[in-house]
């Protein structure tokens, strides 16, 4: 059955045991729920007393209870997802498919919980056959390795080939879609793909290496409830999986940090948003009362731009995106997200920390340092202002080519709406600046650094192109505050940039900085080694094209006193 799409906070249902330590059933279902941007409801099936070590008991309630519980959420709530997990039981087993039946969501995804991650079963085999009896009621099925081998009736698969082959038998057994998961494979690749019934290849297979953690449990519950929440969502299968999947793996690359637990430990679901939650800037900008509130008149140039959402989710051009060096210590770049990070645990960390020596040479910058005190010459300024409206023109085109190369829907139209808003949002400023007047033709380092984006965006894939443009973010977010900062300390009434350093100080600007970063991590989450190599190298040629950009109006100027 296909779900409608597009549902904006999809209602979805967990049936599973419960977990005291937070792990594993409802418990890491509601996280998972919560963290694809659902509202979770929950039914609970068993009462299990268990931590990070393992299971010490197991109570199963009266059926007549869980009849009652799945009667009250169906009578009062329409559902757009249902998960299932541990059942544990013929009865409960029957009593689910019945209700199943009965009250068919658009979404339905069973995790069949059979086998223990060490290989004991946990279903008597009566319970085998029952939870056999309820899987056409699935849209999708999530068994593990050993899962999959009862359901196929087949020894455990060792290769990534055999896997595969009983996915396939399943699906036509059971007519459903299965999500054949490799993470009980050997060896530091863990492969998953997505098959279904009458298709010998799957729809879709997705690669990654091992995530260095034991901490891993619960991980079937959350991916399952992931899945089911993103696909009651956006309707799509397929994309529903992957997006998921990235999450996870990001949440298994942030466990260690929990620390829950002596033995197995709990993924953190809620890894994504860890940092910006302490954020001011995005506080701001989610707690914002009026989206449409215009910046303040600046002093000698009549209203400054207003910058919406979506026009500071654009204005990335190289102007004043300088890094000035390392934020301080003090909280003065806390409004930017680019502050905020959590070493260890995100690729962009990685690429941050990389360019540190670039940011360094920037910030020495004679026109960066007059740029933030307000020493810099007007003719200098404009000269700057020139080779800037050159190469938003590249830069527009870049943002258009990476949004119809990125994968789903959301960054599609961040992108697109960056491109769109360059015009409307930093080009007016430029315009303003220069009176009108034409610009100078681009010199040889803005044709570079131009042609290069183009050139990453056009032809090297979304996850090499995306890194290529987020120093245009990452780096101006960085410096507007810090430049911002430092006129602040001596006011900003007179400050011949006021009006440039206010309009690029924007909350809204450095909570867009923090979504090219995700989209960035996101596809190195699912790039083999040889892509996020790549990644790296375009960030960091990125980085040093933003050097160049901003020294060439330093070394005009040095040449003309000389």
């Amino acid at each position: 059955m296909n779900p409608t799409p597009s549902v904006p906070a999809p209602r979805v249902l967990s049936i599973a045991g419960t977990d005291p330590t937070g792990g594993a059933g409802h418990a890491a279902d509601l996280k998972s729920i919560a963290a694809m941007g659902g509202f979770g409801l929950s039914v609970v099936t068993a009462v299990v007393a268990q931590n990070t070590q393992g299971v010490v008991a197991v109570h199963t309630p009266p059926v007549s209870v869980l009849q009652a519980q799945l009667d009250a959420v169906a009578q009062d709530v329409e559902l757009d997802a249902v998960k299932v997990g541990m059942l544990g039981s013929v009865d409960v087993i029957e009593t689910v498919g019945a209700w199943l039946a009965a009250h068919r969501a658009p979404v339905v995804v069973i995790d069949p919980v059979m086998v223990a991650t060490a290989g004991g079963r946990l279903l008597e085999p009566d319970a085998e056959d029952a939870l056999r009896g309820i899987l056409h009621h699935a849209d999708l099925i999530t068994p593990n390795l050993p899962e999959l081998a009862v359901l196929a009736e087949r020894p455990v698969a060792t290769t990534w080939d055999e896997a595969l082959e009983q996915g396939r038998a399943v699906a036509e057994t059971f007519g459903t879609r299965v999500l054949v998961k490799g993470g009980h494979l050997s060896g530091e690749s863990t492969p998953d793909a997505l098959v279904v019934p009458g298709r010998t290849d799957p729809v879709a297979q997705y690669r990654g290496s091992r995530v260095a953690t034991r901490n891993t449990h619960g991980t079937g519950c959350s991916l399952s409830s992931a899945v089911a929440t993103v696909v009651a969502r956006t309707g799509d299968w397929a994309q529903g999986i992957d997006t998921a999947r990235r999450w996870l793996r990001g949440a298994l690359r942030a466990a260690d940090s929990l620390r829950v637990g002596h033995g197995n430990g709990p993924v953190h679901h809620f890894h994504h948003v860890q940092d910006l939650v302490t954020d001011p800037a995005f506080v701001a900008a989610a707690c914002a009362e009026d989206d449409d509130a215009a910046h303040a008149d600046s002093p000698g140039h009549g209203p400054a731009p207003a910058v919406s959402p979506a026009q500071g989710a654009a204005v990335a051009g190289p102007s004043a995106r300088a890094a000035a060096g390392d934020a301080s210590a003090g909280g003065e770049a806390a409004a930017s997200c680019a502050g905020a990070e959590d070493p260890g645990t995100r690729f962009t960390d990685e690429l941050w920390e990389a360019c540190a020596p670039i940011r360094e040479q920037i910030a020495v910058l004679p026109f960066v340092v007059g740029l933030g005190d307000g020493t810099l010459e007007r003719d200098e300024f404009e000269r700057y202002l020139d080779q800037d409206m050159q190469y938003l023109d590249a830069y527009s085109r870049a943002l258009a080519l990476l949004a119809a190369a990125a994968p789903e829907e959301g960054t599609r139209e961040f992108f697109a709406t960056a491109a769109a808003a360059v015009v409307t949002g930093e080009s007016a400023l430029h315009r303003a600046r220069l009176d009108g007047r034409a610009p100078e033709p681009p010199s040889g380092t803005t044709s570079a650094y131009a042609d290069f984006l183009l050139a990453r965006t056009g032809q090297d894939g979304f996850a090499v192109g995306a890194a290529a443009v987020l120093p245009c973010y990452w780096l101006y977010a960085h410096v507007g505050a810090e430049l911002t900062q430092r006129a602040r300390r001596t006011g900003l009434e007179g400050h011949p940039f006021a009006d440039w350093l206010e309009t690029y100080d924007d909350p809204e600007f450095h909570a867009a900085t923090e979504v090219a970063r995700v989209a960035v991590d996101r596809a190195a989450d699912g790039a083999d080694a040889a892509t996020r190599e790549a990644m790296r190298r375009a960030f960091l040629r990125a980085c040093h094209l933003e050097l160049e950009f901003f020294a060439q109006t330093s070394a005009v100027t040095a040449r003309r006193e000389g």
